[in-house]
């Protein structure tokens, strides 16, 4: 592992999914009217195209730290690059010319813009910083490189022509100590596109652009102050902090505060992948287990054309067709709050047997001999009622059991201190079912009445 690898581990995770948001999207296929119109987050156009587009050429981080004396500052720049590709057959006379789709063996190739990471890193000792500004052009050059492509037979059936523009920009990190009894400094990063490239719309501009750019921030030594939930002290500085087209929270360790994420898209401090997660699906923020289930299910040609429309999307396709039933099941939901509520689970005397929302958990409840004055009647578990909803239901079908009688099932205490009873109407063939699954029909006390009779 490098050292800039090193000094962001622990947020790299999250930091990729940033850089691949909405990559490509389901069916993963270029023909897919949704995989038309790319590059939707953190996009900085060359200037002469946001001078006409309203795209944003610029992206402004403000954040509040407070380093201690020997600290320095690591700062890492990435954005993914528009790599331009373009399918060219074959001819018989071994020239070749432009086509909209080349048909392999295992995949359909067709015309497509890919995304290719880049990195623009630059450490600086925060003393240093706070005397003099920094200021970081950098230049990406222009490339093109061919490959071919051989058929079923062997033999070359065309080529793949892949070319990069030349991408410029600089990074600009400044720091200002604030005022107050703290030694706390306000750091403000530019990132900006200053390319002069021309473009008449978004198509030509796009291989000119930063794409999903966001910016890594480390201190060796000191903390950074959390933007999303700042300490009581720093609040009026922090509200005074400018960003723009970027939001920076905590990453990495829960228990750490010295690296920032900022990115174009807002997150929470300390951003995660949930571990059930069994790989990148790019697919913005669609649900692993459905996006799973519909790729698999995706016909073997339309799997063909998902493989020749990226490497990534090829990538995906072949993670659906091997994903084991186990870790299918895993993506089916986890319950991860109540560990929080109920403390670590290596810690058996900090996790009580029943947990705090489980009626169970309280002694003085029971909801099988419980019982409530309704009128001047005592109800409880086997009384009979009338059901009468009240105006506040909203569910009509609760309406229709208007007038209908009904045997009290449970009587039950929320932990807001109201009272609910648990009801299965007469007549209702599914009442023993009700019963063996729990699920009734639930009522307040001023919504019905004792039966006479019962």
């Amino acid at each position: 592992m490098t050292a800039a690898a090193e000094r962001f581990a622990t947020a790299r995770q999250a930091a990729d999914a940033v850089l691949f948001e909405g990559y490509v999207l389901y069916p993963y296929r270029a023909s897919s009217a949704k995989n038309r119109m790319r590059w939707q987050f953190g996009v900085l156009v060359p200037p002469v195209w946001a001078s006409a587009s309203g795209e944003p050429v610029l992206q402004r981080t403000e954040i509040l730290m407070e380093p201690r004396a020997d600290a320095a500052l690591h700062a890492e720049l990435r954005f993914l690059h528009a790599q331009r590709r373009t399918v060219e057959r074959i001819l018989l006379d071994g020239e070749f010319e432009p086509t909209g789709e080349l048909q392999l063996p295992d995949r359909v190739l067709v015309p497509w813009d890919e995304g290719v990471e880049e990195r623009v890193e630059v450490s600086v000792d925060v003393a240093a910083l706070t005397a003099e500004d920094v200021v970081l052009p950098f230049t990406v050059p222009a490339t093109e490189d061919s490959e071919i492509v051989t058929g079923a037979d062997g033999f070359p059936a065309g080529r793949v022509v892949r070319r990069r523009e030349r991408l410029e920009g600089v990074l600009r990190l400044s720091a200002e100590e604030l005022p107050g009894p703290y030694r706390v400094l306000r750091l403000t990063a530019v990132a900006e596109n200053t390319g002069n490239a021309l473009a008449s719309n978004r198509e030509e501009a796009l291989p000119h652009a930063l794409v999903s750019a966001h910016l890594m921030l480390r201190l060796t030594a000191g903390y950074f102050v959390s933007m999303t939930d700042p300490p009581e002290w720093a609040k009026a500085a922090v509200a005074e902090c400018r960003n723009e087209n970027t939001w920076p929270v905590l990453a990495g360790d829960d228990a750490a505060a010295n690296v920032v994420l900022s990115s174009p898209i807002i997150l929470e401090d300390h951003p995660r992948i949930a571990p059930e997660s069994p790989g990148a699906l790019y697919d913005a923020t669609e649900i692993d287990e459905i996006l799973a289930l519909r790729t698999a299910a995706l016909t073997d040609e339309e799997k063909r054309q998902a493989r020749g429309t990226d490497e990534r999307a090829a990538a995906v396709i072949d993670l659906a067709d091997s994903m084991p039933p186990e870790v299918m099941e895993r993506l089916h939901g986890a319950v991860r709050a109540l560990r929080e509520v109920t403390g670590p689970q290596d810690s058996p005397a900090a996790v009580p047997e029943t947990p705090w929302w489980d009626p169970g958990a309280d002694a003085s409840v029971d909801p099988a001999r419980d019982r409530v004055m309704v009128g001047d009647t005592w109800v409880a578990a086997g009384s009979r009622v009338v059901l009468r909803p009240g105006r506040r239901r909203t569910d009509a079908q609760d309406l229709f059991l208007h007038g209908r009688s009904a045997q009290v099932e449970a009587v039950l205490h929320d932990v807001d201190g109201g009272v609910h009873l648990a009801v299965t109407v007469d007549g209702d063939p599914g009442a023993e079912i009700r019963r063996e699954q729990g699920r009734f029909l639930y009522f307040q006390p001023d919504e019905l009445a004792p039966l006479e009779d019962a």
